[in-house]
Formats: C-alpha cells, sequence, structure tokens
C-alpha cells in the first residue's frame, strides 16, 4: 500500500511539472520593444501615440477620427495578452485581425475590435466589428462579463483568435464566445477613438505586456466559462458548441423540407425564393392578401428560443410569428399569432400607426414597442436597411423576450392580465385566448415587400 502512495504522489508531481514546463515554454513574443515604433505604423486618425517607459500611451485628439497604432506583422491563429489604463471619459478598443486596403472605404480600417469601455454601458471585452457590421457580441448577452473591467485601474486582458472562434477575458473573467468565419487574419491595432467634447482632448489610454503566442496557440487556451454564451455568425450551419446545447436548424439553407405554406400542404410554388443560402419573399404589390403567402414550419413549438438574421429592403413590411395556429385562418390576411415586427421604421406608414411605436421593428405587433432594455436610454440597435440584422426569441412559459442584434428591446408575460389588457384593445381582441396557446407553428411573413432571411435555428426547452 506505501509503495502505491508514493507512486501516485510521484505521478502527481511528474503532472503538475509538466504543467508547468509546457506554460513556461509558450513561446511568448512582446508586440512593443520599449524603445521605439518601427514595428507599428498609426492609421487613419492623428492622435498622438507617446512612448513612456514600457507603456504605449494614445492621447485623444479633436477634429480627427478613430486613429490606430497598427502591426506592420499580420496575424491569425494566437493568443493575445496585454494591459490597458484608459482615462474614464474615453472609449477605446484593440484591433485583431483587421485590416486597412484602399479599395475598402478608402483605407478605413475595419475587422473585430476587442472593446474598451469605462462607461456606465460596460461592454469591455465585447466584440465590435470596426467599419463593417457593428456589435458581433454586445455584453448584453453576458451580465457577468460586464463586471469584469475595474475603472482607474490596469486591467489585464487575455484574446484567443484560433479558427473562426474568438474568446476574450479581463481580469480572468471571460466576457466573450463569438463564431464568425468573416476575416481570418489581419494586424493588431492599438485604438485612440475619435472624441466630440472638448474635455476629453488630451486624455490617455495606456497599455503595456503587449504580447502574442502564435506557436501552437491551441495548447495554451483556457477554460471558457460553460455560463458564458457563444454568439455564433456562421451562415446556417450550426457550431459543435450549438450541437452540443441540442440546437437544430429550421431551414437548412436549400430546401424547402420543414417548410409549407400557412394555408396549404405543400410549399408556395412561386414568391418564395432559395438562393445562395438566403430564404426571400419576392415582393408582389405590397398587399399581403395577393402574394403566395405566408410560410410556416411543419413542426409547432412550446417553450423554445429562436434565432435567425433577416435583412429589409428600403420600406419593406414583414413579420416573425409565433404561437401561430394556422387552423384558425379566416381566409385573407396573414395567420394568427405573436408578432417580432420587421419593418423599415423610416419609410413604412405602419411605423406611425398603432399605438407609441407598437409596430416598429422588433416590436411585439400592435401590443408592445420595442425599446432597449439592455441598455435602457440607448436606442434599438438596427444595422439599417440592407444588411444582415439578428433576431432572437426567447420563450419560456408565460415569459417572452425579443432581442435585435443581441440587445433586449421587448418583455412580457403571455399568461398575466396586463397581456390581456393589452390583447383586449389591439386588432387581436377577437380572438379567443390570443398569445396563450400552448404551442404553436414558426411563420415567416409575405407582407408584399422584399426580405430575406438566412441561419434560421431554434433550440427547444
Amino acid at each position: 500500500m506505501k509503495n502505491s502512495k508514493n507512486t501516485f504522489i510521484i505521478f502527481l508531481l511528474a503532472s503538475l511539472l509538466v504543467s508547468s514546463s509546457k506554460a513556461q515554454d509558450a513561446a511568448w513574443i512582446s508586440l512593443f520593444n520599449g524603445e521605439n515604433f518601427d514595428n507599428f505604423k498609426q492609421l487613419n486618425g492623428k492622435a498622438s501615440y507617446e512612448i513612456e517607459g514600457d507603456e504605449i500611451v494614445g492621447i485623444s485628439r479633436m477634429g480627427t477620427p478613430n486613429s490606430f497604432l497598427t502591426t506592420r506583422e499580420r496575424y491569425s491563429n494566437f493568443i493575445l495578452e496585454f494591459e490597458v489604463l484608459i482615462d474614464s471619459s474615453l472609449n477605446s478598443g484593440v484591433q485583431i485581425r483587421s485590416n486597412s486596403t484602399s479599395d475598402y472605404l478608402d483605407g478605413r480600417v475595419h475587422g473585430y475590435q476587442v472593446e474598451i469601455d469605462p462607461s456606465p454601458r460596460a461592454f469591455s471585452g465585447g466584440i465590435y466589428d470596426e467599419g463593417r457590421r457593428g456589435w458581433l457580441y454586445p455584453l448584453a448577452r453576458n451580465p457577468k462579463g460586464r463586471t469584469a473591467f475595474r475603472n482607474g485601474e490596469w486591467n489585464a486582458f487575455h484574446i484567443e483568435a484560433i479558427g473562426n472562434s474568438i474568446k476574450t477575458w479581463i481580469n480572468g473573467v471571460q466576457c466573450a464566445h463569438l463564431i464568425d468565419g468573416l476575416t481570418a487574419e489581419g494586424f493588431i491595432g492599438l485604438q485612440v477613438h475619435s472624441i466630440g467634447k472638448k474635455e476629453q482632448e488630451g486624455k490617455e489610454i495606456r497599455w503595456r505586456n503587449l504580447r502574442i503566442l502564435t506557436e501552437n496557440p491551441e495548447q495554451h487556451t483556457w477554460k471558457s466559462d460553460t455560463e458564458v454564451p457563444q454568439l455564433s455568425y456562421l451562415i446556417n450551419q450550426l457550431s459543435e458548441w450549438e450541437k452540443a446545447q441540442d440546437w437544430q436548424l429550421l431551414w437548412d439553407g436549400k430546401t424547402m423540407m420543414g417548410w409549407r405554406g400557412a394555408t396549404l400542404d405543400h410549399f408556395p410554388e412561386s414568391g418564395w425564393q432559395m438562393e445562395d443560402g438566403v430564404l426571400t419573399i419576392l415582393a408582389t404589390n405590397g398587399e399581403e392578401t395577393r402574394g403566395p403567402g405566408d410560410i410556416i414550419t411543419d413542426t409547432q413549438f412550446s417553450d423554445f428560443e429562436l434565432e435567425l438574421e433577416f435583412k429589409i429592403t428600403e420600406g419593406a413590411n414583414s413579420g416573425i410569428k409565433y404561437f401561430v395556429q394556422a387552423e384558425l385562418n379566416k381566409g385573407g390576411g396573414s395567420a394568427i399569432g405573436c408578432e417580432f415586427q420587421i419593418l423599415d421604421d423610416v419609410r413604412h406608414p405602419d411605423a406611425k400607426k398603432g399605438m407609441q411605436g407598437n409596430r416598429t421593428v422588433s416590436s411585439l405587433y400592435d401590443l408592445i414597442p420595442a425599446e432597449n432594455l439592455s441598455i435602457p436610454g440607448r436606442g434599438k440597435q438596427f444595422k439599417g436597411i440592407g444588411n444582415w440584422n439578428k433576431a432572437r426569441i426567447l420563450v419560456r412559459g408565460g415569459k417572452v423576450e425579443h432581442w435585435l442584434n443581441n440587445e433586449q428591446v421587448i418583455e412580457y408575460d403571455r399568461w398575466s392580465q396586463l397581456f390581456r389588457a393589452l390583447v383586449a384593445h389591439s386588432k387581436y381582441k377577437d380572438w379567443e385566448n390570443f398569445g396563450q396557446w400552448k404551442q404553436g407553428h414558426i411563420l415567416l411573413q409575405d407582407h408584399g415587400d422584399t426580405v430575406h432571411y438566412r441561419s434560421i435555428k431554434i433550440k427547444e426547452f
């Protein structure tokens, strides 16, 4: 027994030594030599960058766009670490896998940015797509991550970019877990954000201990926090994490499998187009009663999380309906169900109808107007006409949420007295038990306008 115990202790010590040796063997490379900026170049704006000891100091400047001190070398798969100290009146970020080319907005820096945000919004560690798609991973989806950054102190960032995965940590707390395959390689850049107030001029952001690991970074990754949701932008695909979480595609990106017309036993023969991984309802004359009609899922759902991307054309109107009762359609118009409104709020007249904006994009149509609940006082994060926007609908029992581009805009209890009162004063007042059915179909609406959909996926609870 004694020999067995000694053998175990020796094995344990050997394992610890191997683990320690592995960490020490990581081939870290310093990005800053502490003497000059020979390995960097400045792009776009004219904010100042100076050297103080082993620190890079960015200094804000009025009248100039975002400035970037970028590495001359480009990187693909890596682990990046640094520390940052920022004046609380500024905003900043560190670009990764970013680029600047003459054929894209005259050289504007674009690509993934790991946010540095000392404001009350507290999105530090989130991932923003500079110069392109805007927020990809706002920390509205990860409240714990919003507590990681400490104002007035040095903060340690750890970033893993491997394959199509980007993960971030601040002070040991995981902030983001993004899956996106748009850009695989680019430079690293230190941003001094443009400013709009005179009192912000001359404020500083400081970086130190910038180092990168490019040799076998997958062998030195940190363990992910299982409470941090993964946000995936893969087109019509499920990530391995999503598969493990029991997500399923509602549309395979190619065929009509799983869908039919809301009043048909088959998919509409015309009017809905499937091309290049995009499902499109084609415009007719703007009247929903004369087009090919809505489409619904063959399956009905009760408790679920639904995500999809949509892109609208100018002046367009459509909607995502859930708890749809196709058999209750009385002929003419769209099938009945709760609706995540899809609308051009600026150009479509429906935006000014209803009450208090309850027919605008991402609203619970004709019942509850959408507003930014994640960051009160901030507008809805609609990315505009002709751009892909992400819709999310979460249903657990009576509790329902709408999310637009990963920020919450609607919350209600469909079994509550308040909900019943809203229905009683809406266009749905004549439908018995509206919105309180146990289950129903998912529906994409034909409203006579061209609207595009893709990456339609669902998880049942």
